[in-house]
């Protein structure tokens, strides 16, 4: 059983690798905006927990951001392993994470992050921003608070995970095989 999580700030190509990845090592892509945006949809009790905190701007609390992910993960019995995708974000969450894997046997394998100058990820947002329709995308000023954000709260977990000999860094500029090709190359060696 292969677990990752897969780092990486706004536009770095995360949910494109993501794609390869799942696809090539049998992975469950477990995206929590995903899984957000589905019990929200779906008008699940979690969704509906969730959405009484992000009606009010808050951040949805850790427990029920588990409670979901718990639920995903019960969901795929079968699995060959999962691809965690905006998530952790906190040393809580990813302790969090690792006991509930280790309840279920299992661990986190390798956390990978694809890493990027910030001045190309804004241009790439920019330009992402354009054809995509995303307001987050369109905002410089925006952009670079999310970075501002990211560096803050991953900065912890990189040392958290690098602690644990689980933290790969991967260059995430190049083409988009070239980018796949070094993740494969991570990978295969775990």
């Amino acid at each position: 059983m292969i677990n990752i999580v897969l780092f990486g700030k706004p536009g770095a190509g995360k949910g494109t690798q993501a794609e390869f990845l799942k696809g090539k090592y049998n992975l469950v892509h477990l995206s929590t905006g995903d899984i957000f945006r589905f019990n929200i949809k779906n008008d699940t009790d979690l969704g509906k927990l969730a959405k009484t905190f992000m009606d009010k701007g808050d951040l949805v609390p850790d427990e029920v951001t588990i409670k979901m992910l718990e639920s995903e993960v019960d969901k795929n019995p079968a699995a060959k392993g999962f691809l965690f995708d905006g998530f952790p974000r906190t040393i809580a969450q990813a302790e969090a994470l690792d006991a509930f894997l280790s309840s279920k046997q299992q661990e986190i394998t390798a956390t990978i992050a694809l890493e990027a100058d910030d001045e190309i990820l804004v241009k790439r947002l920019l330009e992402r921003g354009k054809t995509s329709g995303r307001i987050d995308d369109q905002d410089e000023e925006k952009i670079r608070n999310r970075y501002q954000e990211y560096n803050e709260k991953t900065a912890p977990l990189m040392d958290y995970y690098k602690g644990q000999n689980k933290f790969y860094p991967v260059n995430g500029i190049g083409s988009i095989e070239e980018i796949t090709e070094r993740l494969s190359n991570v990978i295969e060696k775990l």
